[in-house]
């Protein structure tokens, strides 16, 4: 009776002692919304292996020796700053200072592979900083070195009207360098092109001069209108004057002449006296020739 108690009593502290070890080597890692959990599961004797992935917001269940590194698949947004001494020369060697956006995640499908094979850092408290170990290994310097290619092309004044094909040319290079990686590159900007300021000020002179000009110009082109606006106005008076020189003759004008008499006779306001003056009584007209006619 008291060896099965003994017996009973080693199996019963066995088995808690069991439940105990497994439950201090097990684990429920949980993977929170926008991420991929990398599970591994370890052993007290031999490898660590891959045991799956999860996509939160998950957790395995209480498994042992499991645990998760999670890489957030949501695009990140990094920026590279070209100035001071790392501004770029540009083709006419000016020191042209400007600012790269790049927005890229990574690929859901690829997260083991980002894991085993891009990043470095591991464990749960490096989750943000495992994907921008992993971005600064693969993708940040052939951004760079792109960047700087695309502005060394081009002459120093030209990069703020090519902002954009800029952009465009950077964005394709870095996208065909990722094609077959973990990472989607979602866009490239250019932004924030600096001169150095003796130029900057050379061109601020330029365009208020420009301006100036334009200005000028423009009341040269209203005053050279209104010239010919009073050109034609006086060729107009010149040319009705004459068609009315041409029509006043000398016997229209006596008939004028004595239909104002007649108008002045039924008129009860004043008393006219005529002065006889001309043939018939009526008033001398001569149509006088200008001089040179």
């Amino acid at each position: 009776m008291n060896m099965k108690r003994l017996l009973l009593t080693g199996s019963t502290l066995a088995a808690a002692l069991v439940c105990i070890i497994w439950l201090m080597g097990s684990r429920n890692p949980v993977t929170p919304a926008g991420y991929v959990g990398y599970l591994t599961q370890g052993a007290v004797f031999g490898r660590t292996r891959f045991y799956g992935l999860q996509k939160g917001p998950t957790s395995p269940g209480r498994t042992w020796l499991v645990d998760v590194v999670n890489v957030s698949i949501t695009p990140y947004s990094f920026t590279e700053d070209f100035n001071g001494n790392n501004s770029v020369l540009s083709k006419d060697n000016l020191k042209v200072a400007f600012r790269i956006h790049v927005i890229w995640k990574v690929r859901e499908t690829r997260v083991k592979d980002f894991v085993e094979r891009y990043s470095t850092l591991y464990g749960a408290e490096h989750s943000d900083r495992i994907v921008e170990v992993g971005y600064s290994n693969y993708i940040r310097e052939p951004l760079r070195a792109y960047a700087r290619d695309e502005i060394q092309k081009l002459n120093g004044l030209q990069v703020k009207d090519e902002i954009t094909p800029i952009g465009q040319r950077i964005f394709s290079r870095v996208q065909q360098l990722a094609e077959d990686s973990p990472f989607e590159i979602a866009s490239v900007v250019v932004g924030n092109v600096q001169y150095p300021e003796s130029v900057a000020e050379a061109v601020a002179q330029k365009l208020a001069t420009t301006q100036v000009l334009e200005r000028k110009q423009i009341e040269i082109d209203v005053a050279q209108a209104e010239a010919r606006k009073r050109v034609v106005e006086a060729d107009g008076i010149a040319e009705s004057m004459r068609i009315i020189n041409e029509s006043l003759t000398s016997v229209y004008l006596q008939h004028e002449a004595i239909e104002a008499q007649k108008a002045m006779v039924n008129s009860p306001n004043h008393t006219t006296i005529y002065l006889p003056v001309g043939p018939m009584g009526v008033p001398i007209v001569e149509t006088l020739q200008r001089a040179g006619k």
